[in-house]
């Protein structure tokens, strides 16, 4: 009598290898899926985060209703240079937009919003700049702290390893020009928060010494990519002008606001 069919044990092998065939199919498209997804968040993480927030900021931007010097036939007039005690707000309410940040080093149209506090989902990640509370206003005595996103949500600080000593920063709020000027450079990690102390350096629990000088510190995480550590830029005020007297030769020289128009001006000077 004729055996039909393979050896004993063939057919179960044969089902054996079917089954993991189909099983690293599985994983295998499994993988590619991963992959897809994976490529999806990136894209959306370095690219659509920053054209979403780049939207955001400047209808911030817009809908700052500041009134505006007038404009001139060879545009706006340089504001004259104070040296004296300037102006200084009241520190506004958590999520407040109270000034704008002018940077000639990252280009004649940067301008971005500041907003009171640092809340990662509601003031980094949404209105650009954030103000740490508590720490110094633009303009008064002390330390004018402030952090930003280096990389996606818009990214205002993802330029701030180019700056150089003496460089302007420029804050501008509703009646005020300050100018500051880089001053030095450093690299710390998180838990350094001596760098937004009134005075840079002094350690919690220290005693506040008089303070003398008006600076303005910028904090972005540093390397790129990555929040190990922080990268700090520290200025000093130069001078500040009323903003209804004209806009500061630093961002005429730059060829910012030149023709009274900016992402905030519609027409005037931003």
């Amino acid at each position: 009598m004729t055996r039909r069919g393979g050896p004993p044990g063939h057919a179960r092998a044969h089902t054996r290898r079917g089954a993991g065939s189909t099983v690293v199919g599985v994983v295998g498209e499994l993988f590619i899926t991963a992959g897809v997804l994976l490529g999806l968040f990136v894209v959306w993480q370095l690219w659509w985060t920053d054209v979403q927030a780049d939207r955001v900021h400047q209808q911030v931007l817009a809908d700052l209703d500041w009134a505006e010097p007038p404009v001139q036939d060879a545009g706006p007039d340089v504001a004259p240079e104070r040296h004296d005690e300037p102006p200084v707000l009241a520190e506004p309410p958590e999520g407040e937009v109270f000034a704008k940040l002018y940077v000639p080093r990252f280009g004649a149209d940067y301008v971005e919003p500041i907003a009171q506090g640092v809340d990662k989902a509601t003031i980094l990640d949404r209105l650009g700049i954030g103000h740490y509370p508590g720490t110094a206003m633009p303009g008064d005595l002390g330390n004018f702290a402030t952090a930003g996103h280096r990389t996606t949500y818009g990214k205002p600080y993802h330029q701030v390893a180019d700056l150089k000593e003496g460089d302007p920063l420029v804050v501008r709020t509703e009646k005020t020009w300050y100018v500051y000027r880089v001053t030095s450079h450093e690299i710390v990690y998180p838990w350094e928060v001596d760098v937004i102390s009134p005075v840079p350096g002094l350690q919690p629990g220290d005693e506040i010494p008089e303070l003398t000088d008006r600076l303005l510190t910028m904090t972005a995480c540093h390397p790129m990519y990555s929040a190990a550590q922080r990268y700090i830029i520290h200025g000093e005020l130069d001078y500040w002008a009323p903003a209804k007297k004209g806009v500061p030769a630093e961002l005429l020289d730059a060829g910012i606001l030149t023709d009274a128009s900016g992402p905030a001006g519609d027409g005037k000077v931003a």
